[in-house]
Parts: structure tokens; C-alpha cells; sequence
């Protein structure tokens, strides 16, 4: 490839787009989710134009990139995200954010005209270098596009080192800044371009470094050992592989022999048979001074990251525990500023140098007599509420929907109550989040991303105001290749802030944070063509719920008293802790 005979010189973007896509989809690149421009033709015609990806149009970038974040947290695998210059790049920002606090492997190529059309009042320009600063795991700006064949070594390269460090031990968002000079728009060339990229020795250049050996280990770990008072903390988590996640995780419980603290949004609630010490009850259980003294650990093993609860981290900072934290992950990753070591590890790594439990502990058995009382005694309280209480439906999804339904919970309220009262059970449901930066921008989106590949309905948990935020994810409707049921909790309003300090100031509280809002779900989903269903009683939803369509979107509104649920809330898991006297 000395040489380019066959090519016009003015489809020199033509080749590079094309060179650029074909390393995408030889890293292993399934999906492009494509927003609409001149400066981007280039790249959006390459990657309409290869049969080794699906490219995905999406009009508006702040929803596409949602989806894109949803379509890679599915699988943990890259997706690209395309768009053209100017403003429509910061769109993409709070889903960066996202991305890098979740680590989802995003990588953004975004349009960018020619160093000589900037800073001079040119039109759609703004300073895109590092636009999303430290939330890139990697930023590069790709030379402006050259017939050479060195150059396009350079591109090839640099385009497969992108992939790789949007994925890796500690993966997230890279961000390619691609600019192009006129003319955009391909001419006719009878394909050279897309074979002459298809004709580089690819082979030659691909390769994969072994990651490090980790020596020693296990002299460094001489309190994680089944004779300790040891807690396996696991907070929300969102494996490419979940089995062997689980199989890990199983293997480090079995191990030790320690109970197993797990978030309702790590996939452990839902194979609970492979874990016989899991505590699904444990803010509820802590609420009891008595019980959160006497239960106190001498080590804290976390697993990826800390679940939402306040009682628990509470109860984890007040107890002095040495607190080892095992993730993948080479940033920070403890916001607890505790005595806490990261062991930089995967967890099948971690589970080879421990040590095997001859017998259960005392203080397993201490956890497992408080699971066995709580948790009954939560479910009870919830089976005999009959009003449409907002923790009920997290409860009854837990229990009824198909086995292997991906859920996607959102932030604020939804979260927590999953966490609060999600069942132990078998189902094999998977939950997905964006519990990274916990905003709760791109819900609806991210959960159409998730849907769209998933190969099997798949359901979102949100709140109003969360749904509201997003409502030009419907647009991606008529796009959708799988099936999308949306649980949607209408109490009017941000129900979490009611359990904040806050919100004993009246005013200015209802209008300043729980922000009333009087919105016509029916009407709203009639505008875009989506079904709508109000729910009727607990009965009717959990007929809903246990079989889900096999194609289209449809929203189920539960209408509930926010300020009523969050008080009932509050009693419930008062009473039960009281009970354990």
C-alpha cells in the first residue's frame, strides 16, 4: 500500500474514515451510534457503508449518548459514539461522566474542522482539545487526513490503542478529536477506498500484552482469613461476565466463610444459592444501635465498590475496621478516606491465594440469625401493604419478573429501595445502573441502549422526574430492536429529597427540590407513540410484570403519595429494627 493509483485525491477522507472504521471493527467494535452533521460525513458514511458494525442514527447527542452507554454496559464492550463539530460534542458530557465513573468503555470520536478554521469566528467551531478533561481515560487528536501510507499506520494504530484503554483493568470513556478539510462528502470512486483499507496486513499488527503476574500476594493479606470477625461488602456491579463474577465472588465467600453484604444492584441477590452466608437485610439490620454493636467487624472486604447505603458505610467508618478494597481499577475508587489498602486484583486472582474455611464462624452465624429475622419480617410488611407504596414494586419485581431480565434501575429512589427490599431469589436478573456519577441524566436512553441489544425484554425502574429529564429517548422508539418496559414510580416530584434535612424547611422545599410536577404520562407517551398503562392495584401490576412483551416500548404508572410513602418508608424499617430488641 506504497501507493494509491486508484484514488482520487479528493477522497482522501473517504480513505481515512474508512481505515479508521475497519480498526475499529478488527478491535472488535460491534456499534456506532451516529448523530447527524457535515464536518462528520466522512466517518458516518464509512461506518454506514461497513457490514462489520451496526451503525445506529440518533438525532439528539445527549440521548445518543445514553444509548450508547446502555448499549455498552450490556456488554461491556466498546461502542462507538459519532457527531459532528461544535456544540454538539458537550452534549455528550454528562454521559462521559458516566462512563468514567462506571467505567464503561465509550469511545467518542468527535468532528472537528481544520487547525486553520479555528479561533476565527468560523462557523459550528469551538476548542474541542480535552473537551471532557479528566473524565478521558485517553485523548489524542488524530492528524488532519493524508494520503501516506505512514500516516495511515499512525491512524491504525492509534484508533486500536483507543479501544484498547476504553476497556482494560480500569476501562471508561478515550476521546478522538477527527478533523477534516473539505470536501466532506465522498465522491464515486467504485469502492477503492473502502479495499484499499480493507487490504492492510492487519494481522501484523494486532497483538495483546499478558497483564502483569501479581507476586507475593499472599503475604500481604494476613488478615483476610477465615479466623477474623470479616464482612464481604459488594456494592453495585456491572460485569461483562457475570458468571464469572458470581463464580468469584462465590469462591471468596466460600473461602473465607464471611457473610456477603450485597447491594441489590450487584447480580449476587439474584443467584443466591451460590452464596449460603448472603445478607440482603443489612440496612435495615444496622438501624439497630444494639444489633450494629455487637455485629461490628474486624475487617471489611470490598468488592468493586461501596452499595448507596448511609447506615452501612456509617457503620463501616464508626468501626475501625481495616478495609480492603479489590478492584481492577487503578484509581481511587474508596470514598470512605478510611483505613483502607486497594489491592488493584481481579477477583478470581484475589479468591486463589485465600485460604478455605474449615467450618462457619460465630459471626457468620450472628448475620445469618438477624438475615433470618429481618428479612421475613420486611416481605410481611410489604405483602400486606395494599395502596401503591413506591418500595412494593421494587419488591415485586424482585419476585415475579421472567428469569435473566435485565432491569435498569434508576437513580435516586429506585436505587435505594432495590437496595432496601430486593429478595434473595434465583432468577438470574440482571440489574444495571448508572451508579458511576448517580445522576440522573440519560435514563431512559441508557435503558434503550440496554434493551436494544439485550436479546430478551428488558425493564426499567424510574421515577417521574428521572423519566421527565429524558423524554427525548422516545425518539429512539421506532429505532429499538428489543423491548423496553418502563415501572414508572409518578409521585409528582423528587420523593428522595423527602428523607433529607432539607426538606424540613417549607418553603422554600416543595417548590426549590421536590419540584412538583403535574405531567400527563398518558398524553406524553400518546405523543410518541409509546403504550401506556395506568396500574391499577398490586394484583394488576404483578400481572403485568411476570410476562413482558416480546417487541415495542410500553410504560406501566403507578401513581403514589410521596409524602405518605416516605414516612411509611421510614416506619417500616424502624419497626422491624426496633423488633430486634
Amino acid at each position: 500500500m506504497a501507493s494509491f493509483p486508484h484514488l482520487d485525491p479528493r477522497n482522501t477522507n473517504s480513505l481515512w474514515a474508512s481505515v479508521l472504521v475497519e480498526t475499529l471493527v478488527r478491535s472488535g467494535v460491534k456499534h456506532a451510534v451516529v448523530s447527524p452533521g457535515s464536518r462528520s460525513a466522512p466517518l458516518t458514511m464509512a461506518l454506514a457503508g461497513n457490514a462489520g458494525l451496526e451503525a445506529i442514527p440518533v438525532l439528539d447527542e445527549r440521548s445518543a449518548a445514553f444509548f450508547a452507554l446502555g448499549l455498552a454496559k450490556q456488554r461491556m464492550q466498546p461502542v462507538v459514539l459519532v457527531c459532528t463539530s461544535g456544540t454538539a460534542a458537550a452534549n455528550y458530557f454528562p454521559a462521559v461522566v458516566e462512563a468514567h465513573e462506571s467505567a464503561v468503555p465509550l469511545l467518542v470520536i468527535t468532528a472537528d474542522r481544520p487547525p486553520e478554521l479555528r479561533a476565527c469566528a468560523s462557523g459550528q467551531t469551538i476548542d474541542q482539545q480535552k473537551l471532557y478533561g479528566g473524565y478521558a481515560n485517553f485523548f489524542h487528536e488524530l492528524a488532519v487526513p493524508e494520503l501516506s501510507e505512514p500516516l495511515l499506520r499512525y491512524l491504525r494504530q492509534t484508533v486500536a490503542q483507543a479501544v484498547a484503554r476504553a476497556q482494560g483493568p480500569a476501562g471508561g470513556p478515550v476521546h478522538l478529536n477527527a478533523p477534516f478539510r473539505d470536501p466532506l462528502a465522498p465522491l464515486a470512486d467504485d469502492g477503492a477506498a473502502v479495499r484499499l483499507a480493507a487490504a492492510i496486513d492487519w494481522d501484523m499488527f494486532f497483538s495483546h500484552l499478558a497483564p502483569a503476574e501479581v507476586a507475593q500476594l499472599g503475604a500481604r493479606l494476613p488478615r483476610i482469613s477465615p479466623d477474623v470477625h470479616g464482612a464481604i461488602v459488594v456494592g453495585p456491579a456491572q460485569p461483562g461476565d457475570v458468571e464469572e463474577f458470581v463464580a468469584a465472588t462465590a469462591e471468596i465467600a466460600r473461602r473465607l466463610g464471611w457473610p456477603v453484604l450485597a447491594d441489590g444492584l450487584s447480580p449476587l441477590r439474584n443467584h443466591a444459592a451460590r452464596f449460603p452466608h448472603l445478607v440482603t437485610s443489612y440496612d435495615t439490620v444496622l438501624r439497630n444501635e444494639n444489633a450494629a454493636e455487637r455485629l461490628k467487624p474486624e475487617v471489611v472486604l470490598c468488592l468493586g465498590g461501596w452499595p448507596a447505603s448511609k447506615v452501612l458505610r456509617g457503620w463501616i467508618e464508626a468501626s475501625g475496621a481495616t478495609v480492603w478494597l479489590a478492584t481492577e481499577r487503578a484509581d481511587n475508587r474508596d470514598a470512605l478516606h478510611g483505613r483502607t489498602r486497594q489491592l488493584s486484583i481481579s477477583l478470581s486472582a484475589l479468591a486463589a491465594f485465600l485460604p478455605v474455611a474449615q467450618d462457619v464462624n460465630g459471626y457468620e452465624r450472628m448475620w445469618a440469625r438477624y438475615e433470618q429475622r429481618v428479612r421475613p419480617a420486611l416481605d410481611a410488611g410489604l405483602l400486606a401493604e395494599t395502596a401503591l407504596f413506591e418500595p412494593k414494586a421494587a419488591w415485586l419485581l424482585g419476585r415475579h419478573l421472567p428469569a435473566e431480565t435485565p432491569l435498569f434501575v434508576a437513580n435516586s429512589m429506585p436505587a435505594r429501595d432495590v437496595e432496601y427490599v430486593w429478595p434473595a431469589g434465583n432468577r438470574a436478573i440482571r440489574p444495571l445502573c448508572n451508579r458511576g456519577a448517580n445522576g440522573i441524566d440519560g435514563t431512559l436512553s441508557t435503558a434503550l441502549g440496554v434493551a436494544h441489544d439485550a436479546g430478551r425484554p428488558a425493564v426499567l425502574l424510574t421515577g417521574d422526574l428521572a423519566l421527565l429529564h429524558d423524554t427525548n429517548g422516545f425518539l429512539l422508539r421506532g429505532r429499538l430492536r428489543g423491548s423496553l418496559t418502563i415501572v414508572l414510580i409518578n409521585n409528582r416530584g423528587g420523593g428522595i429529597f423527602e428523607h433529607l434535612p432539607v426538606a424540613q424547611f417549607e418553603p422554600p422545599f416543595e417548590e426549590f427540590f421536590a419540584t412538583p410536577q403535574e405531567a400527563d404520562f398518558g398524553r406524553l407517551c400518546g405523543a410518541y407513540g409509546v403504550g401506556h398503562v395506568l396500574v391499577r392495584d398490586w394484583a394488576h401490576f404483578t400481572e403485568l410484570i411476570s410476562t413482558l412483551p416480546a417487541a415495542g416500548m410500553r410504560v406501566l404508572e403507578l401513581r403514589t403519595d410521596r409524602k405518605h410513602d416516605a414516612a411509611r418508608r421510614k416506619q417500616l424499617f424502624a419497626d422491624v429494627a426496633a423488633g430486634l430488641g
